[in-house]
């Protein structure tokens, strides 16, 4: 008997997406930080990325398995960073939190080189993380609020990228072909 798994990128690209727009629209003014973020952070772009992470693994793909759980245990991270539960080191300050943010910078840089074997959706979605992740340590080393927020926007848009991407994996998936496009690589 086969043990076949479904395809875990929808619940890895929901995880992502959706905590990414939360969080970012926080970071564009629209609300403030508060524990919604956290939680979701935690709870679905935490956990829910690190388990499509690790089925990616079992699936063989690098990729997704290396993405999924990176980005898992960021928003994890991140939350950590946020809450400083020990209190026994000093919280972070503007230029670790800077210097935090670039080394995701490149290596999602890294990972949207990756993308350009995959189809466009995926694209967008890593080459607007990177600029992201850019323009958020660029907020956190000059304190400029205007980077901040539009550092915002473009987390909005990465987000709903990731969140249009699995919804068209599920419903491509269901249907048996493009219903949503996806620039799909011929």
């Amino acid at each position: 008997m086969e043990n076949k798994i479904a395809n875990p990128a929808p619940l890895g690209l929901l995880g992502f997406g959706m905590t990414t727009v939360l969080l970012n629209l926080a970071n564009a003014g629209v609300m403030p930080l508060s524990m919604t973020i956290a939680a979701m952070g935690f709870a679905l772009g935490g956990l829910a990325q690190i388990i499509a992470g690790v089925l990616e693994f079992k699936n063989g793909n690098t990729f997704g398995g290396t993405a999924f759980t990176a980005y898992g245990l960021f928003w994890w991270s991140l939350v950590f960073i946020w809450a400083n539960p020990g209190k026994f080191l000093p919280g972070a300050d503007a230029k670790s939190l800077g210097f935090y943010l670039l080394l995701w910078c490149v290596f999602t840089l890294f990972m949207a080189i990756g993308t350009l074997k995959h189809n466009h959706a995926n694209q967008m979605v890593f080459f607007s993380l990177a600029l992201l992740f850019l323009l958020l340590a660029l907020h956190a080393f000059t304190g400029v609020a205007m980077v901040g927020t539009i550092a915002g926007i473009v987390g909005i848009i990465c987000g709903l990228s990731a969140i249009y991407n699995a919804l068209g994996q599920v419903v491509n998936g269901e249907y048996g072909h493009s219903v949503m496009p996806l620039g799909d690589k011929k």
